[in-house]
C-alpha cells in the first residue's frame, strides 16, 4: 500500500511543487491537488521522511509543509474521536502540538478555531495535553473544499511548526517593511547563528527592514542602496548608509565581514554572481541570505543553476519558498 503525504506550497506555484516530487521520485508517484495550496501524493516505498529529507537537501524547494495521512473525513462530525484514535493507536507522547488550517473556501459550519478547540477537549480529557506548537510530534488538520484531511507525525519532518506552513507574524509599530517577514521567518525556521557582534552588509538595504533586524541582534550594518533609509533606521549609530550600488561596494570595500543580506531586485543569476563575489568579503564560516526573484517561469531550472553556482563558495544549508516569500525562494548559506 502506497504511503499518503500531505503537503502545501504556494497556490501559483503548486504546479512547480508537483513538478519537483515527479522529479525527485518518479513519474509513478500520483498526486492530487486538493485545495488552492494543499496537496496529496501517494506513492509505494517513499515515506514522510524520505520528503522532509529531499527538502533538507534543497532537491525540493517550494514545498512548505508536510504531513503524514493518517485519516480522511468527509466533515469535521467525528473529528474529535478520530483524532483521538490516531494519537492513541501511534503511542503519542502526552505533550502534542494540534493545528487546524483551511485550503480554499471552508464549507463547514465550524472555523478552524472551533474545530481545533474540539479536538483539544477531546485530547485533554484522555489524558493528553495538546497544545499550538513547540512539541515533537504535531497533529495536522486541513480543511479543504471536499473533505477534512488528518496527518500526524514528528514536527521536525513538517518542514514548518504552523499550521500547513503558514508563518502569522506579529507586525510591531517600529516595523520598516514587510520584508522583515522574509528574514524572520528564516531564523524561526532554520538554526541560525550569528555572533553577537560583527559587520554585516545589506545590499538594496532601502528602506532598512532586513537592516533593522540584524541591528536587533547586535551587529553594526553597512546599509548599501543609493535610495533613502527609513528615517529610524537612519537614526541609528549602528548603521552606515552606504549610498551606492553593490557592485561599486564590492569593489572598492576591503572590510572582513561576518554576514551579507541580499533581498535586492534582481535577476537571480545576478544575485547568485553577486554574492559568489561578496564572499571573499566574508569571514571563513561567515553566514549569508539571498532570495532569489525566481518568478513562475523556468523556475526548476533557475533555482539549480543557481544553487550550482553558490556552492562554489558557500554551504548551502537552506533553500526554500517560505510563507513570506512572493515568487522568490530564500537561500541560506555559509562561507566555506
Amino acid at each position: 500500500m502506497a504511503n499518503r503525504i500531505i503537503f502545501s506550497a504556494a497556490e501559483d506555484s503548486f504546479h512547480i511543487a508537483s513538478r519537483e516530487l515527479e522529479d525527485c521520485f518518479g513519474r509513478q508517484i500520483s498526486i492530487e491537488r486538493l485545495g488552492p495550496d494543499v496537496g496529496v501524493f501517494a506513492a509505494p516505498e517513499i515515506d514522510l521522511a524520505d520528503v522532509a529529507r529531499a527538502c533538507d537537501e534543497h532537491r525540493i524547494v517550494l514545498i512548505k509543509h508536510l504531513s503524514a495521512e493518517a485519516a480522511v473525513l468527509p466533515d469535521p462530525a467525528g473529528l474529535a474521536e478520530r483524532a483521538l484514535e490516531i494519537v492513541t493507536e501511534r503511542e503519542s507522547p502526552a505533550d502534542l502540538s494540534v493545528q487546524v488550517w483551511v485550503s480554499g473556501r471552508n464549507r463547514f459550519e465550524q472555523g478552524p478555531a472551533e474545530i481545533a478547540g474540539l479536538v483539544v477537549d477531546r485530547l485533554r480529557d484522555d489524558g493528553f495535553r495538546p497544545g499550538r506548537a513547540g512539541h515533537k510530534h504535531v497533529l495536522s488538520v486541513c480543511l479543504t473544499p471536499g473533505e477534512v484531511l488528518v496527518g500526524f507525525n514528528e514536527a521536525r519532518l513538517a518542514l514548518s511548526d504552523w499550521p500547513g506552513g503558514r508563518v502569522r507574524l506579529f507586525r510591531g509599530d517600529d516595523q520598516v517593511s514587510r520584508a522583515e517577514f522574509k528574514l524572520e521567518e528564516l531564523f524561526q525556521t532554520f538554526p541560525v547563528e550569528l555572533p553577537a557582534r560583527g559587520l554585516a552588509v545589506d545590499f538594496g538595504a532601502a528602506p532598512g527592514g532586513w537592516t533593522r533586524i540584524i541591528r536587533q541582534r547586535g551587529l553594526e550594518v553597512l546599509a548599501v542602496d543609493p535610495g533613502d533609509l527609513d528615517p529610524r533606521v537612519a537614526a541609528d549609530p549602528g548603521v552606515r548608509h552606504l549610498r551606492t550600488t553593490a557592485g561599486e561596494f564590492l569593489r572598492a570595500d576591503r572590510r572582513r565581514l561576518d554576514l551579507a543580506l541580499n533581498d535586492m531586485r534582481m535577476e537571480p543569476l545576478l544575485s547568485a554572481e553577486l554574492m559568489v563575489t561578496a564572499a571573499r568579503h566574508l569571514k571563513q564560516g561567515a553566514t549569508a541570505v539571498v532570495t532569489l526573484k525566481v518568478g513562475l517561469h523556468r523556475v526548476l531550472a533557475t533555482v539549480d543553476r543557481c544553487l550550482e553556482l553558490l556552492a562554489g563558495e558557500f554551504e548551502v544549508v537552506a533553500a526554500r519558498q517560505l510563507h513570506h516569500n512572493r515568487k522568490e525562494v530564500t537561500v541560506l548559506l555559509q562561507r566555506r
